[in-house]
Parts: C-alpha cells; sequence; structure tokens
C-alpha cells in the first residue's frame, strides 16, 4: 500500500495559475512562489461572483478524536473535490499544518490518500514562510521588550512582570522555561522567560482573526507586554514595536493558494490549535474563498467542543459570517476508544464496543444543535471498518433524525465523497438557520466560561484557583471583561482530563489561570494541565524523515 507521500509526489499538478482561473482570479492577482504555490492580493477579496453574494460555508468537526485524529482535514477535501464533480464551484479554507505536530507525533495535516492538498511537502514543511514571520514578529516584541527594560524607557516595564513570551514553531519541552539577561550588566536584565509553540502564540490568534492590513496593526499595537512598577500595563504600541511587527507580517496576510489532488482551489493560511487557541483558518482567507466561490469548506481542530466551539463563539461572531451546514466526522476507531478498547487494539472488529462509544457522538450532536445548526454526519472510513461496526453507527444516527454518511474520500478522492457532497449541498442550499451563541460577550468571565463548561463540556461546576481568581479581579479592573473565552483544554476528552473518554459526567473544570489575549481579542482560560508548548514523543516523526541524494523526501506522513 503507497503512503500519503508516495501518493502525493505521484500525482501530476496543475500550474496555480489554472487553479486560480477557476476561480475567476488572473495571473496579476498573484504572487507566485514557483510553479504551484501563490499568495493572493488582499483585494481579491472583493466580491469576484456575478451574482455578488458571498457563497455557502461548510464547516468540518469531529468527535473527540484518538491521538492521530480522525480525519477532518482528509473529508474536507474530499468534501470539496466531491463538490466539484458534482458541478459546484468550491474550494478550500484550511490551516496550515505547524512543523510541530509534523515533526512530532500527529505527523503532518495536509490529508491523506487520495484526499490531500499539494504540494504535500512543501505545504508541511516551511510552505510560504507564513509561520516564519509570525515568529520573527512575535521575537522582534519580546527583543524590544528586554531593550526597553535595558535602556529604562518609560514606560518603565518591571521585568517581574512581564507577560510576553518568545515563539518556536517545533514541540521543544526544554524551553517552556528559560531565563534571559545572563552573563553581566552588558547583556541585559535578568528575568524569567519562556517559549510557546507559534501556533499558541497571540501574533498567529491575532493573525487569523484580523480583517485587514491595519486592523493587524491596531490589535497588535493592543498586545499586553507587562506591567510596570507601578503595576500598570504596557502595551506593544507603549514599546514602539506595532509598526514594524505589521511589516514584518504584510506579505504573509496574503492567503496562500495551492490545490487538492484533484486540481480544486485550497486557501491554507494561518494555524492555531484548537486546544490552546481558536483552532481555525484565516478570516481573510475564509472570506476570500467565500466571495470567489459558491461552497467554502472549512474546518475546526480537534473535537467540536474545541475548535468547533470556538469557531462560533469567537470567529463567527467576530467576523459576521453564517455556517449553512456542519458536518461532524466521526471514526469507527475513535468510538471503539471511547467504548473502552486499549489505543492498540482498535484495529479489531468489536461492533459492541462501538455501541458503548456512541455517547461520545450523542454529545457532539447535542452540541451542534445549541448552535441550531444542520448536521450531516460523516464516517471516515478506514481499511479496519467492519461493516457490522458501521451499521451500529448509521442506526443510531439515522435513528436519532440525522442525516448519515460513509465517506470513502481518503480511498477514492472526490469520486467517494460524491455521497456526503451530495447530502451536504442538499442541506446547504435548504433554508438559512442563523446560529445562536453559546454565549453574550457581555457576561462576566465567569458566566461565560461556566456556560460553556456545563453546556458544551458537561460539567457539573468550575472550579477556579486562587491564582484564576486573581487573575478574573486584574480582567474586570483593566476593563477586559467584556472578552470572549477561548479556553484551553485537553482535546483527548470533553473534561479537562485527557483520562476520560466517552462522555464522562459529574466532573469539574478547573480553569487554574487565566491569560489576557488583548490584541487576540479574547481570554484564555487555561484547564487542567494543558500546556503552550508542547514535547516531542519518545519516537518523534523527525526521526524517520530523510532525503535522498536527488532530494526525493522519505518518510514523511
Amino acid at each position: 500500500m503507497k503512503t500519503n507521500l508516495e501518493i502525493a509526489q505521484e500525482a501530476k499538478l496543475l500550474p496555480i495559475t489554472e487553479v486560480a482561473a477557476q476561480l475567476g482570479l488572473t495571473a496579476d492577482d498573484l504572487e507566485l512562489y514557483g510553479k504551484y504555490k501563490a499568495k493572493v492580493h488582499l483585494d481579491c477579496g472583493e466580491c469576484r461572483k456575478p451574482d455578488k453574494k458571498p457563497g455557502k460555508l461548510i464547516l468540518v468537526s469531529a468527535i473527540t478524536p484518538t491521538p492521530a485524529g480522525e480525519g477532518k482535514t482528509t473529508t474536507s477535501i474530499g468534501l470539496a473535490m466531491g463538490l466539484n464533480r458534482l458541478g459546484a464551484k468550491a474550494a478550500l479554507a484550511l490551516r496550515q499544518p505547524s512543523l510541530g505536530p509534523t515533526l512530532g507525533m500527529k505527523g503532518g495535516a495536509t490529508g491523506g490518500g487520495f484526499a490531500q492538498v499539494l504540494p504535500m511537502e512543501e505545504i508541511n514543511l516551511h510552505f510560504t514562510g507564513d509561520f516564519h514571520a509570525i515568529a520573527a514578529a512575535n521575537n522582534l516584541l519580546s527583543a524590544m521588550i528586554d531593550n526597553h527594560i535595558y535602556w529604562r524607557k518609560e514606560p518603565l516595564l518591571d521585568p517581574r512582570r512581564v507577560l510576553w513570551r518568545r515563539t518556536l514553531d517545533m514541540d521543544d519541552r526544554s524551553l517552556r522555561h528559560i531565563i534571559v539577561g545572563l552573563g553581566g550588566a552588558g547583556q541585559g536584565v535578568p528575568r524569567e522567560g519562556g517559549f510557546d509553540i507559534v501556533a499558541a502564540s497571540e501574533v498567529m490568534a491575532i493573525f487569523t482573526l484580523c480583517n485587514s492590513l491595519p486592523d493587524l496593526r491596531e490589535r497588535l499595537g493592543r498586545i499586553l507586554a507587562g506591567f510596570g512598577y507601578d503595576k500598570k500595563p504596557v502595551l506593544a504600541s507603549d514599546i514602539g514595536a506595532a509598526g514594524a511587527m505589521t511589516v514584518l507580517l504584510r506579505d504573509a496576510l496574503m492567503p496562500n493558494l495551492v490545490q487538492t489532488i484533484e486540481g480544486t482551489p485550497a486557501f491554507i493560511h494561518g494555524g492555531p490549535f484548537a486546544n490552546i487557541a481558536q483552532g481555525t483558518n484565516s478570516v481573510l482567507a475564509t472570506k476570500m474563498a467565500l466571495n470567489l466561490a459558491d461552497y467554502t469548506v472549512t474546518e475546526a481542530g480537534f473535537g467540536f467542543d474545541l475548535g468547533a466551539e470556538k469557531f462560533f463563539d469567537i470567529k463567527c461572531v467576530s467576523a459576521g459570517l453564517e455556517v449553512h451546514a456542519v458536518v461532524l466526522v466521526a471514526t469507527i476507531r475513535a468510538l471503539k476508544l471511547h467504548g473502552g478498547v486499549p489505543l492498540e487494539e482498535l484495529t479489531k472488529s468489536d461492533p459492541a464496543a462501538v455501541e458503548r462509544g456512541l455517547p461520545n457522538l450523542v454529545k457532539h450532536l447535542e452540541n451542534i444543535k445549541k448552535f441550531h445548526e444542520k448536521t450531516i454526519v460523516a464516517l471516515n472510513r478506514f481499511g479496519s471498518d467492519t461493516p457490522e461496526e458501521i451499521k451500529v453507527v448509521q442506526d443510531y444516527v439515522e435513528g436519532a433524525g440525522e442525516r448519515f454518511v460513509v465517506n470513502d474520500g481518503f480511498a477514492s478522492g472526490g469520486k467517494g465523497a460524491e455521497w456526503l457532497a451530495s447530502i451536504v449541498k442538499e442541506v446547504a442550499d435548504g433554508p438559512d438557520r442563523p446560529f445562536t451563541p453559546m454565549y453574550n460577550w457581555s457576561w462576566t468571565v465567569e458566566r461565560k466560561v461556566e456556560t460553556v463548561a456545563r453546556e458544551i463540556y458537561g460539567a457539573q461546576a468550575v472550579d477556579w484557583t486562587p491564582q484564576a481568581k486573581d487573575d478574573l479581579e486584574r480582567i474586570y479592573n483593566l476593563g477586559y471583561g467584556g472578552l470572549p473565552v477561548c479556553i484551553a483544554k485537553t482535546q483527548k476528552s470533553l473534561s479537562d482530563n485527557p483520562e476520560l473518554l466517552g462522555r464522562p459526567k459529574d466532573f469539574l473544570i478547573t480553569v487554574r489561570e487565566v491569560q489576557i489575549a488583548a490584541g487576540a481579542g479574547f481570554l484564555i482560560p487555561i484547564t487542567g494541565k494543558i500546556m503552550r508548548m508542547p514535547g516531542l514523543p519518545r519516537d518523534p516523526a523527525a526521526a524517520h524523515i530523510d532525503i535522498a541524494a536527488d532530494g526525493k523526501i522519505t518518510g514523511l506522513f
């Protein structure tokens, strides 16, 4: 059986100018990055469709996943190709992979089998350099903060109260906590610091939520760098960093255009994680796709409780987006995991375990209804799935009055996703159901967090540590209480305990601290033991990646 990389390397790609032409774009609208990648000028976000109406937005999410993921990206890609095979004008708007997971445990994030976006190696590695630009902008602010302290510039910044951290697009547990400024008076002022992974940084969140270049600059200026000796806030604008940070991000802000294995246009832009950030691609790329295609397929990271909740309550509210259909991806292997089957035995047929795992699927379906959205359950088929196992899921879903489809996009590309595409198109073209946010931004922070915890996670209550309570007091005193909440939580469970699988009940969510992301425009309640800088596993994917003398890459996903 061929690997994803081998399938990708054997595919014939269209020149990116031909892909762009499908959306009515010309070579003058593009900044070419070789033959198969391009950035699209921001002014091309203006509506080009004859009817001047934005297209339909389709959100792909999932049940609580296994460590390997359940194929949201594969399903999204197959769905977009299936829509095009049905004669619809479809495009993708997806997140860019991070080198952390690519070289760590999860592998790449460009789909799989015959439902991939290409060129696969380049997208999974450096792509067009956006992540590097985000890291550079982030670390410029860090350098200017330390320089500000060194020269004792006004407003005086207390080195003990610096909040801003450096960033790196790599899993590196050794950099979670560091000390800078050692080596004597000429080397700077010693202070504690640390690194976050790029996908968890506030600059990434700002990058993906801004609506324009001026909006980007304004948001960067609002970043809370730390506090002075007088305990008053010091912003990035006070440091004088916002302008240069924006310059570093100017070119990166243009959405990236690539293609699927069947030539369907795909915008891949921005890549915040959903367990420690908002988990969605950029607003600019989403709106550009909506204005150029009739159907835009996007995804929200990890399970519905993480990325999709944030997609609705943060991205849709702030950007004024409407979703016309939600595809909930389920897999037999994930249901068996939630039914008590060990990870190493998920390929063994066990219909009873599938049935025991259904409560996790049920909870996610309930959550979608709370936003008043229309749902299609897509079972992403794996080779080890048996007809008896699939029937367990189909009988439940259809018995509950929901649409059920088996997706074969991995094995058969767009052809294998035509059934899914036909159902999604029918649902998306039906009567609109304007979504209802889970909470009002004007509510207290406690009420917002407790609403998500109770309604989406199924928690009994929320426990606030003394540190979190102190953080809340500071948030209210600084006037940030009206921001939405981007809860950092494990992706492995509906709870904040990764060991609680299935549909846990009567559990507490523990908020240990609440961080302020003033530039991004949200608060980050951090729950459980979640961290913003992952570590590499015992056997990282990077140990199996190599390159031949002719430049051919091997071992990449």
